[in-house]
C-alpha cells in the first residue's frame, strides 16, 4: 500500500479587513464575529482538529491580536470560573484550546491576495503537504469536510480540492473545476476555470474554500505573479502546479455558509441556532412571527 506524507499542518488566512461588516469590524476581526456563541475562526479550527491536524498556522494582519488571545489561556477568566464552580464553562474553554506549541502566527504585511497569504506561511509549513482552510466558509455535516479530504488524500496523495454543487446559472460567480474519472471516493480534476462566462462552465462544481496542497506550490507563489484584481491568486498557482502533479476533487454534500457576506453570516446564525435544541424551541415561533410582520419603521 502506498503511503504519503501525512497532513499535519493547516493554514488559516485571517488578515482580511472585513470591510463588509463595518463598523463592527473596526475593532473586532471578522473572524471573531460569532455564530451563536462560537467565533467563525473556531469553526474552521475545530474542523481541522477533527481531521487530525496537529499544527495551526494563522496568517494575520494588523489589529488581529485578539485571534491569538482567543487561542490562549485567559488566567483571570479561568480563575473566576473555578471560584464560581463553573465546571461546564471550564470544560468548554479547554476543549476549544489547541495544545501548547501547536499554534503559529505570521504576518501578511500587505493585502496582496490569498496566494500571498499562503506564501507567508512557507517557512512554518516547510517541505510537507498542508491543509488550507478559508475561515469565512463555515461548513456543517456529520463528518467534517477536511476529515473526508484527508481520507481521500491518504488514498490518492497529490493535491485535493473540496467542491460542491451550485446552480448552473450561478457558475460564473465561482472558481469551477473540470471533472475527470472517479477515483477512491473522489474524482480527478482535469481543469480549473475562475469565474467562467455564463454558459461555458465545464461543470457546476465550485471550489468551496478547503484544500490540501503540496509544498511545491510555495516555489510557484514565490514568483509573486499577479492575476485578477492585481493580487497573487492561489488558483493561478494551482493551475501551474497541476501541470506537474495530480489534483483530485472531493464532493462536499453538507451545508456551507459564506460568512464573508452579511447574508451568509445571518443564515449561519439562524441555522446553527435552530440546530441547537436548547434554542430552537423558543426561536421557531419567534421566527415564524417575524416572517409575517412588516418592518416597524
Amino acid at each position: 500500500m502506498t503511503s504519503f506524507k501525512p497532513v499535519r499542518k493547516a493554514v488559516f488566512p485571517v488578515a482580511g479587513l472585513g470591510t463588509r461588516f463595518l463598523p463592527a469590524t473596526k475593532s473586532v476581526p471578522k473572524e471573531m464575529l460569532t455564530i451563536v456563541d462560537k467565533p467563525v475562526i473556531q469553526h474552521a479550527v475545530d474542523e481541522a482538529r477533527a481531521a487530525g491536524i496537529e499544527h495551526f498556522v494563522f496568517v494575520t494582519g494588523r489589529n488581529k491580536a485578539v485571534i491569538e488571545d482567543h487561542f490562549d489561556i485567559q488566567v483571570e477568566l479561568e480563575q473566576t470560573l473555578r471560584e464560581r464552580n463553573k465546571t461546564d464553562a471550564l470544560e468548554l474553554l479547554a476543549a476549544s484550546l489547541p495544545p501548547a506549541g501547536q499554534t503559529s502566527f505570521t504576518r501578511q504585511q500587505s493585502p496582496l491576495g490569498l496566494g500571498h497569504a499562503v506564501w507567508c506561511a512557507r517557512n512554518i509549513i516547510g517541505n510537507e503537504p498542508f491543509a488550507l482552510l478559508l475561515p469565512d466558509m463555515v461548513m456543517r455535516d456529520k463528518k467534517g469536510c477536511m476529515s473526508s479530504m484527508v481520507e481521500l488524500y491518504n488514498k490518492t496523495g497529490g493535491n485535493i480540492i473540496a467542491t460542491e454543487e451550485v446552480a448552473w446559472e450561478e457558475t460564473h460567480k465561482y472558481g469551477v473545476v473540470e471533472t475527470g474519472k472517479e477515483v477512491a471516493g473522489g474524482f480527478e480534476i482535469s481543469g480549473m476555470v475562475e469565474k467562467p462566462p455564463q454558459g461555458t462552465a465545464p461543470s457546476n462544481l465550485f471550489i468551496n474554500g478547503r484544500y490540501i496542497l503540496q509544498p511545491e506550490i510555495f516555489d510557484i507563489l514565490s514568483g509573486h505573479e499577479t492575476g485578477a484584481g492585481g493580487e497573487i491568486q492561489i488558483t493561478d498557482a494551482m493551475l501551474k502546479l497541476a501541470k506537474e502533479q495530480p489534483f483530485y476533487g472531493f464532493r462536499f454534500t453538507g451545508r456551507t455558509f459564506d460568512c464573508g457576506s452579511k447574508e451568509g453570516f445571518i443564515k449561519a446564525n439562524v441555522a446553527f441556532a435552530m440546530w441547537q435544541s436548547d434554542l430552537a424551541e423558543d426561536l421557531r415561533p419567534e421566527l415564524e412571527e417575524l416572517l409575517k410582520e412588516k418592518p416597524p419603521f
